[in-house]
């Protein structure tokens, strides 16, 4: 077996790890047991020169090591002690009223994310880093989920004390797990309404340098926002919004819901599986202007710009990191080739961050979506290659299909939703999005330093604008456009085991012919 096989296995073993630690709880005792067991039995057994060395046995039992470190780092991740979520669990276990109130909590910190308006509340991500209670004052550095009235408008990077009772998340859903999806972002108290003040203290040097950085980038997104809205009307405004920062929140739930019927949300978010198409598209289009080493580096440089206007929170950077994987391996000629570098960066993360394997849906599709572009896609090129190539036709179709195969078991399993008529809308569409994201780049741009000028290609992007949005809402509008299917999991795992020992087969016949 060659070495860059056997890498990969170890890479994957890794990664089931994680996985069977975040399905099943195990105990942490019984897990380090058999990490020494398993250790120590391959130091005894198989030793260099030693008759029981057997290549296949030795893989197997590094194999089982690596799957037991997977559980382990999950375990270490998901059980680690925070102060906080402690202090919130011995408040609500108080029953007395009167005492509870004597367990109010005075957190100081400052404000670690885009506060996101709501139609009449924003939610703020706070970061602690001190909290007093009862005359203590203990050190702290953990983020709160923090619910406040839509005015005062808050900002990034604000030093605050909020005052106010901590509680602990609970999931209202038996199909999702709200405690975990906060938790994949540091996130294990909720506080409501608290009493909030500015305040002043002392940042530790890294903090000092990260909240003036990430404030510029929000205000240079505020910024665009204000000159796309100045320069478009809606829903045309919105739908740029979208496409070029996710900003969702202004997109008409109708408009929504075509999206979702088509398949097509994909365009509209800030997921890894967004930045995937993203990284692809842009390719080609800075291809039908420069030779291919140029357009390689003004894709990183697209996807770097891309992920900054977004705000560069850890789980867009997480998708830009897979789309500039992408564009590596696509440079190299052949994408199959790095397979392992793909693998390699998704464990990269997954040993960073391991909730993110089970509780991150822009991970999830990242990842999917990728592998489906580099295993898939290389075997339908072989297949199609007789396709005509005007106006990227074959490269979008085969973008296209490879990505949705590889996203559809996700999709149905969280969204319950089948689109029969995903493949023609994305194939229509997708061709259009690199020059209305291009026009819309320069709308803004323009509109940020002279209003007119922005406005005048405004007109430009309203029209392709509305030739997407049409083209999406005709799709949309049949009723058997969407199906409602019911998905679970086990149904998940087995699509995914089909698709790879299909491809393996495919792999095999190619590779001998």
């Amino acid at each position: 077996m060659h070495r860059s096989q056997i890498f990969l296995f170890l890479l994957l073993a890794f990664i089931a790890g994680i996985a069977a630690g975040s399905f099943w709880a195990v105990s942490q005792k019984i897990v380090i047991i058999a990490i020494i067991v398993c250790a120590s039995a391959i130091a005894i057994f198989f030793r260099r020169g030693s008759k029981l060395l057997n290549p296949k046995i030795a893989l197997g039992a590094f194999l089982v090591l690596l799957v037991l470190f997977g559980i382990l780092r999950f375990n270490l991740s998901h059980n680690r002690f925070h102060k906080l979520e402690e202090f919130a669990k011995a408040a609500e276990q108080l029953q007395n009223v009167s005492a509870e109130n004597r367990f109010k909590i005075t957190l100081i910190g400052y404000i670690d994310g885009e506060p996101e308006p709501r139609s009449d509340k924003q939610q703020i991500v706070f970061k602690s880093k001190q909290a007093l209670s009862a005359g203590r004052v203990i050190d702290t550095d953990e983020r709160v989920l923090v619910t406040a009235p839509l005015y005062p408008r808050y900002q990034y990077g604000q030093k605050l004390r909020i005052s106010g009772k901590l509680r602990l998340p609970e999931n209202f859903s038996p199909d999702f797990d709200y405690q975990a999806y906060l938790s994949k972002d540091g996130i294990f108290t909720l506080m409501t309404y608290p009493e909030i003040t500015e305040t002043e203290f002392k940042l530790g040097f890294g903090e000092g340098l990260k909240l003036p950085l990430y404030r510029n980038i929000f205000k240079l997104k505020g910024a665009f926002i204000e000159s796309i809205n100045r320069s478009l009307a809606e829903p045309q405004a919105a739908y740029i919004n979208g496409i070029l920062l996710g900003a969702r929140s202004q997109i008409p739930v109708d408009l929504k819901e075509a999206f979702a019927r088509t398949s097509t949300s994909h365009i509209l978010a800030i997921s890894g599986y967004n930045i995937t198409i993203i990284a692809w598209v842009v390719s080609w289009f800075f291809l039908l202007f420069f030779k291919r080493p140029t357009a390689f580096w003004f894709s990183l440089a697209g996807i770097a710009l891309f992920t900054i206007l977004t705000g560069a929170q850890a789980s867009v950077i997480r998708a830009a990191v897979m789309g500039a994987v992408l564009l590596l391996a696509q440079r190299q000629g052949r994408l199959y080739d790095s397979q392992n570098g793909i693998i390699l960066a998704g464990a990269v993360m997954i040993l960073i961050n391991p909730e993110v394997l089970r509780y991150d849906l822009g991970f999830q599709l990242s990842f999917a979506a990728t592998l489906g572009l580099i295993f898939l896609g290389p075997l339908l090129e072989a297949r199609f290659a007789k396709l005509p190539r005007w106006f990227g036709f074959r490269e979008t179709l085969l973008m296209t299909v490879s990505a949705q195969i590889f996203v559809l078991p996700l999709l149905l399993l969280y969204f319950n939703n089948l689109s029969l008529v995903a493949l023609p809308a994305n194939l229509l569409i997708l061709p259009l999005i690199p020059y209305l994201m291009a026009l819309g780049f320069v709308m803004a741009a323009a509109g940020m330093v002279v209003p007119l000028a922005g406005q005048i290609v405004g007109y430009f992007v309203w029209l392709l604008g509305a030739a997407v949005l049409e083209i999406v809402k005709i799709f949309a509008a049949p009723d058997w456009a969407a199906l409602s299917v019911q998905f679970p999991w086990y149904l998940a795992i087995a699509s995914y085991l089909v698709l790879a020992f299909m491809i393996n087969v495919a792999t095999r016949k190619s590779a001998k012919t």
